[in-house]
């Protein structure tokens, strides 16, 4: 039998909808704050591979160990690496910092010993999931909320989690954003890209606040500054990456209106936690979580639902 998986796959994305639901034949998960991994095990060969085609096997090596002891010859699983506070709620702030053990929330598996199981309907995959992965440790299968929807959304709010994922148990593993998996938000959290920074007053150092952008079509449109949630150590680092970005012409199509702006090109993201949305399209109260490298620019979208 041979170890080899013979194929590679781009990760199935969920879409957002704006409220919670509850439909037949759907099961309703933990949604995670953590970054998307798909593990490939080939015999004694394991590989951790981001959702834009990064190697993360070395940065997450407890995670790959874990891969590897499983009960299985070729295997390619699909979860979230995440990293759990003490109330077992995950935040990539901590799996970012490292200030806590990683761990695999696996909730699909598209290979198992020769056999493709992309077209076998949900419900199929998560059997063979049940089959392979411990209750308990480095890995563990996705959690299940209650099996109603509206039931879910208020454990998910109560829990503190970040949302629920809704997938109906029917679908196949398709290669792109799926009407079949939706996404149901409790908290507000998102990917922007950073378009430049104010400078520093008193006794701020390196930048005052970051110029955050989404966008629509090709346009990237300004969402509002971030001036929260950086340490001394954060500010420098930042500082460090943004000078080789450094433009004279902005790249936001509608930049604030002030003086001493420093423009960069819209190469990093961060992540980025904020209350909601104003009328007018701008973040309420902003707080910068970290830099994403495992996403691209471009996918950092308006959201086509506004306020």
């Amino acid at each position: 039998m041979s170890d080899r998986i013979p194929f590679r796959v781009h990760p199935m994305l969920a879409t957002l909808v704006p409220k919670p639901f509850d439909k037949p034949n759907w099961i309703y998960e933990e949604k995670y704050d953590g970054c998307r991994i798909l593990a490939y095990k080939e015999g004694s060969r394991v590989a951790l591979v981001s959702r834009n085609g990064k190697d993360r096997t070395h940065t997450f090596s407890t995670v790959a160990d874990a891969v590897r002891n499983l009960f299985a010859d070729t295997l390619l699983l699909d979860g979230e690496v995440v990293a759990f506070d003490r109330h077992q709620v995950s935040h990539f702030q901590l799996l970012q910092q490292g200030n806590a053990s990683p761990s695999y929330a696996v909730f699909d598996c598209l290979y198992c010993n020769t056999r493709d199981l992309r077209k076998a309907p949900l419900s199929e995959r998560r059997a063979v999931l049940q089959n392979m992965i411990p209750n308990e440790g480095t890995i563990f299968i996705s959690r299940q909320l209650s099996a109603d929807g509206i039931r879910a959304y208020e454990e998910a709010k109560k829990e503190g989690y970040e949302g629920l994922v809704a997938k109906d148990l029917s679908s196949p593993y398709v290669e792109q954003r799926s009407s079949k998996w939706l996404k149901v938000k409790v908290h507000q959290e998102e990917e922007f890209v950073i378009a430049g920074y104010t400078a520093p007053a008193g006794t701020r150092v390196c930048f005052g606040a970051l110029l955050l952008g989404a966008y629509s079509g090709k346009q990237l449109v300004f969402v509002g500054k971030v001036g929260t949630g950086f340490s001394m150590t954060t500010l420098r680092s930042l500082h460090r990456q943004f000078q080789p970005l450094v433009r004279k012409t902005p790249s936001l199509m509608d930049p604030p209106r002030e003086a001493g702006l420093i423009h960069l090109t819209p190469k990093l993201i961060a992540q980025i936690a904020f209350e909601e949305w104003t009328v007018d399209r701008k973040l309420r109260q902003p707080v910068f979580l970290g830099l994403r490298d495992d996403k691209t620019p471009g996918e950092c979208r308006l959201p086509e639902t506004g306020p």
